[in-house]
């Protein structure tokens, strides 16, 4: 959600989904760069950082407002501090995790969640061998659980990381809980109201398009 004062809705709708997913590759670069004590940088430098062209940083950047100063640079503590009100990263969103196998025991650890503004409120699991195990600083719950829980702690964000059999039915909990958005990464399109959002993460498709590139090469490096 954009927070930019004086911006029309109509305004806000003409931003690309390219330019919106280009920004959080911006913040995580200048949490790196805070981190290395660095306070001032160049769209070029943050350019060749990300693969990214100056150009289009700056033209992303434009979308939302005026930021840096010509001659000098982006100073890099403001920038990151704008980029949060933009994104949305100030409301410190409570997630919860249904799903507590290799992915989601790894994405309940994600430390950097925190940093990025994002509590993890609830984790849920239909094994009892997992219910009641300590995940994260967090104790899992009976999947039976969820739907109260969310309502009760006021979760806004699910994460979906089940088998693609269950995954629908745990979609229909955490939107009767209260969800706003849901991120998935069960390889199945997940039916859902339209006043929640649904982003989709799926492995299979992903190493699927490096196996087509690498087999389409040109380069001559790829013996078929």
């Amino acid at each position: 959600m954009v927070h930019s004062e004086g911006m029309t809705m109509k305004q806000k709708k003409a931003i690309s989904d390219a330019v919106i997913e280009r920004l959080p590759l911006y913040y995580r670069d200048l949490l790196l760069l805070q981190d290395a004590g660095i306070d001032i940088i160049s769209s070029e430098k943050l350019g060749e950082r990300l693969g990214i062209t100056p150009e289009q940083i700056r033209k992303d950047l434009t979308c939302f407002g005026a930021f840096g100063k010509k001659g000098v640079g982006y100073y890099v503590s403001e920038l990151s501090q704008q980029i949060v009100e933009i994104i949305g990263l100030q409301q410190h969103w409570k997630v919860c995790i249904a799903g507590i196998g290799h992915l989601g025991w790894a994405l309940a650890n994600y430390k950097t969640f925190g940093r990025l503004g994002f509590r993890t409120t609830g984790l849920f699991d239909v094994d009892h061998r997992i219910i009641g195990q300590n995940v994260g600083g967090i104790i899992v719950m009976s999947a039976t659980e969820m739907e109260e829980t969310i309502r009760r702690e006021g979760v806004q964000i699910g994460i979906i990381t089940t088998p693609a059999s269950v995954a629908q039915q745990v979609a229909d909990q955490m939107v009767a809980g209260g969800v706003r958005g849901i991120f998935s990464f069960a390889p199945i399109r997940l039916a859902v109201p339209p006043h929640v959002y649904v982003f989709r993460e799926d492995l299979s498709i992903g190493l699927s398009r490096i196996s087509y590139y690498l087999t389409n090469r040109t380069d001559g490096m790829m013996n078929n």
